[in-house]
């Protein structure tokens, strides 16, 4: 093999392992992005149940109220009642009593659907803050993973980097800047091998001429369909 495709192979190489590593960058702060919203979503069903539980409570004590009310209002008629003496009167005020009696008796229903609402609100509560606290533990550990990620990858781009820049210097200038070139415009491979006269870059057959050319291993050669650089593989 040519030593000029060697190194532009090797060079390739670097070239593909920073392309992964960038992708990688990349993706971190959106696998962290997707674990704040995770995290948030969470939180904010919490927050919802919880509303919806001081909603009942509220609700609970406006009709604890309301009955309050109610039973001093029959123990007025009680009071009225034994102290009239017309029987007009008496019947009135013993149909307020049985009327405010009826209207206590509905409003302890209700509060009893809203206690019975609470209590399963509570163990929705429970649920919700089981879910949220997981999901944070898995918040916390995750992130520090993806930071220590990122940290990493820095690193390893800075060293292939490196490695890289070394390499691209020991290439003649003008085959340097064609593999460039085609690296940009063929999706990150420009030196492609070539297999029973394919070229396993576009994957057409090439001409004898370039096919006995790559085969001798002494210049470099196109394809003359897709213009990748060619090796011939055995």
């Amino acid at each position: 093999m040519l030593q000029e495709i060697e190194q532009l192979l090797i060079l390739q190489d670097r070239d593909r392992k920073l392309r992964l590593l960038r992708q990688e960058q990349k993706s971190a702060p959106l696998e962290r992005k997707a674990l704040e919203e995770r995290l948030a979503a969470a939180q904010k069903q919490l927050d919802s149940v919880r509303v919806k539980s001081k909603e009942i409570e509220v609700e609970r004590k406006k009709l604890e109220n309301e009955a309050q009310l109610v039973r001093e209002r029959i123990a007025k008629y009680q009071t009225q009642k034994f102290q009239t003496r017309k029987n007009e009167e008496f019947a009135a005020l013993n149909h307020e009593i049985e009327r405010g009696e009826k209207d206590v008796q509905a409003i302890e229903d209700k509060e009893l659907d809203l206690m019975e609402a609470a209590e399963k609100q509570r163990a929705i509560i429970a649920a919700a803050e089981k879910e949220f606290a997981a999901v944070k533990a898995q918040f916390q550990k995750q992130s520090v993973d993806i930071e220590t990620k990122i940290v990493a990858l820095t690193t390893q781009i800075g060293e292939v980097e490196g490695e890289r820049k070394q390499l691209a210097a020991d290439i003649d200038e003008e085959l340097r800047d064609t593999y460039e070139r085609l690296l940009q415009t063929k999706q990150g491979e420009a030196v492609v091998g070539l297999q029973h006269e394919v070229c396993s870059g576009c994957h057409m057959k090439v001409t004898p001429t370039t096919s006995s050319i790559a085969r001798a291993r002494k210049q470099i050669v196109h394809c003359e369909n897709c213009g990748r650089i060619l090796y011939w593989e055995d």
